[in-house]
């Protein structure tokens, strides 16, 4: 079996990417959300409970929030002393929480929500014509509700949402139960796997309810009534993805799973915990966008069930995630892995060499240098440990993760064991060097 250490995190010293969110003395474990939306207004009225558990003595707790009133603060159901200011709420309770002892937070709130800035521009909680969207990767959650909004702190999720009847509501998990009154119907989502606030999401809109597929996994599709035939023909296909994937990566980790198509354009489509965020333009009636349906599929495996410690690791998301493209256009009758893989290596050769993949840099976590080299970091190993030992070190890196978080040394050890082929070349040259290894043969 192949040895020694990994190579050591480029600038090690330096602090974790977006500092400024998440924040540290304890752990959730659930969130509880009462939200209410008016959609001409754009208000939105929130009761926030957040279960949690003290890593040490706490005379403080901070949460992550953006530009809202705070109405009341409890604590165990004891007002609690509070500030809100830049985007941290923070609260004194009556008394210092002792280490190991949970406990909860309740933050009622109201206001228009406002994204949040950021240098990918403006993430969270946005205002459509007639209705909302979520997408609040990587820092957008404090956009809507009290967070510690940092990826490794997963807990499940309650999510309640009453909007106007008219309008279908859609967030993770399970729908557990939907009431009407008085013209407004409040949608009640459960999720029980662990999820980072990042991907916590509601989607609000005049949407028609589409099954794209039953049972193992349950596939849903909120949609635009305008584009319900075109989106069946360009999504007609995911349920055999899903399939695939399951037998490549291991079961589908999650209840179900759900797409929904806003009636706007979006640059890119977005994961979120056990659904997807497509825009209109992603539909087309041929197809035209189905890299990405396996794209953002693949993602509730990486990124969302095994999710990253910290966003220096994100190429364990976004490799994983582009290589199930070329892995679905293989094992569909498309064109092979290989293939994609040399496209990717010619575009790579004519752009900067001067990218870390294990730590490309807050500024570039969402390069698409970091998409491509994650891949083919990911086919290189494929090719120096044959298909039969690569596929079973992903399936065994899924099972062992599941619903965890991960980081790139996690990922190279659990490698190391699967084989006898020496692989600390290999991991040096793809993950810490910024130049591009040579080609493969293929």
């Amino acid at each position: 079996m192949a040895g020694g250490p990994d190579p050591p995190r480029v600038n090690a010293k330096a602090e974790p990417y977006l500092a400024r969110h998440g924040n540290t003395g304890y752990r959730t474990t659930h969130y509880d959300l009462d939200l209410d939306y008016r959609v001409g207004p754009a208000r939105l009225a929130g009761r926030a409970t957040i279960s949690a558990v003290a890593d040490r003595t706490l005379p403080e707790i901070s949460l992550d929030l953006g530009i809202f009133r705070v109405d009341q603060v409890l604590v165990d159901g004891v007002a609690a002393r509070h500030s809100h200011r830049a985007g941290k709420l923070r609260i004194r309770p009556a008394r210092p929480l002792p280490a190991g002892a949970p406990f909860t937070v309740t933050v009622r709130y109201a206001g228009t929500p406002k994204p949040i800035p950021s240098r990918w521009g403006d993430l969270g909680w946005e205002r459509l014509d007639d209705g909302a969207l979520v997408a609040s990767q990587p820092t957008g959650a404090p956009s809507w509700f009290p967070c510690n909004d940092h990826p490794a702190d997963k807990a499940s999720y309650r999510i309640a949402v009453t909007a106007q009847a008219r309008h279908t509501v859609v967030a993770n998990g399970r729908l557990a139960s939907r009431e009407t009154r008085a013209n407004r119907t409040t949608w009640v989502y459960e999720q029980p796997a662990p999820m980072p606030t990042y991907l916590a999401t509601v989607q609000i809109g005049r949407y028609a309810l589409v099954d794209l597929a039953a049972g193992p996994v349950p596939q849903r599709a909120a949609v635009p009534p305008r584009l319900v035939s075109p989106m069946a023909h360009d999504f007609a296909r995911q349920p055999e993805m899903m399939t695939t994937f399951a037998r490549v990566f291991g079961p589908y980790p999650f209840g179900e799973y759900a797409v929904v198509v806003v009636d706007e354009e979006l640059e890119v489509p977005v994961e979120a915990h056990g659904l997807s965020i497509f825009g209109a333009n992603h539909v087309d009636g041929r197809r035209g966008s189905e890299r990405l349906v396996a794209h953002e599929l693949a993602h509730q495996w990486f990124g969302n069930s095994l999710t990253v410690a910290d966003w220096r690791h994100i190429w364990l998301n976004e490799g994983f995630a582009k290589y199930a493209e070329w892995l679905w256009s293989e094992l569909s009758g498309g064109e092979p892995a290989r293939v994609h893989a040399a496209r990717s290596r010619r575009l790579l050769v004519g752009l900067p060499q001067d990218l870390r993949v294990a730590d490309p840099g807050e500024r570039r976590m969402f390069d698409d240098r970091v998409y491509q080299r994650g891949a083919l970091t990911l086919h290189a190993l494929r090719l120096a440990m044959g298909d039969a030992t690569f596929f079973a070190l992903v399936r065994d890196w899924s099972r062992t993760h599941q619903h965890g978080t991960v980081t790139t040394e996690a990922f190279t050890t659990m490698a190391r064991r699967h084989t006898a082929v020496p692989l600390d070349a290999l991991f040096t040259a793809w993950l810490y060097e910024p130049t591009l290894p040579p080609a493969n043969p293929s």
